[in-house]
């Protein structure tokens, strides 16, 4: 039996009706065919599946559809766009911050709630918050110079890193 669920997804309000098993992750990609959040693990441990849920980073492959009704979502879709790429997306284009590019989406979700919750991160800080993101092909440097450079850039300095 399958039950309405209404949200606004990157700003968009939509309405789709799921099963009341069906994980948010599945919904997004199903039924709204928004495939730059992926699914990496079947454990909630690997992070590819992160999006933002009224503001706040959340592991979709945790969340029921049915409990995001009424929520804000924003998915790595919603951060920028082909013409304008959010300073996180640049970033990690620019520093290279990806190699097979799976984990990237839910590395960029993670990071931008971060940001918005510490805009001036150490790396330590970073490192720290991305505990929650699984890489399985880069040693992650690259991935904390994109972030601290995004993070410079978002507060209109010069990064240094």
């Amino acid at each position: 039996m399958a039950v309405p669920v209404s949200l606004t997804v990157n700003g968009r309000p939509v309405r789709i009706e799921v099963e009341p098993r069906t994980l948010l992750v599945e919904a997004l990609r199903r039924d709204l065919n928004l495939t730059g959040t992926h699914v990496g693990c079947d454990t909630s441990q690997c992070g590819a599946c992160v999006v933002h849920v009224n503001g706040r980073s959340v592991k979709s492959c945790t969340l029921l559809a049915v409990q995001a009704e009424g929520a804000r979502v924003t998915t790595i879709e919603g951060l920028g766009s082909p013409d304008k790429l959010h300073a996180l997306q640049a970033a990690f284009k620019r520093h290279h911050g990806l190699q097979c590019g799976y984990c990237t989406p839910g590395m960029i979700m993670s990071a931008a709630d971060l940001l918005a919750r510490n805009p001036r991160p150490t790396e330590h800080e970073v490192r720290e918050g991305l505990e929650g993101n699984i890489c399985r092909c880069t040693g992650y440097h690259n991935i904390v110079a994109a972030i601290l450079s995004a993070a410079a850039e978002l507060r209109g300095e010069k990064a240094h890193v």
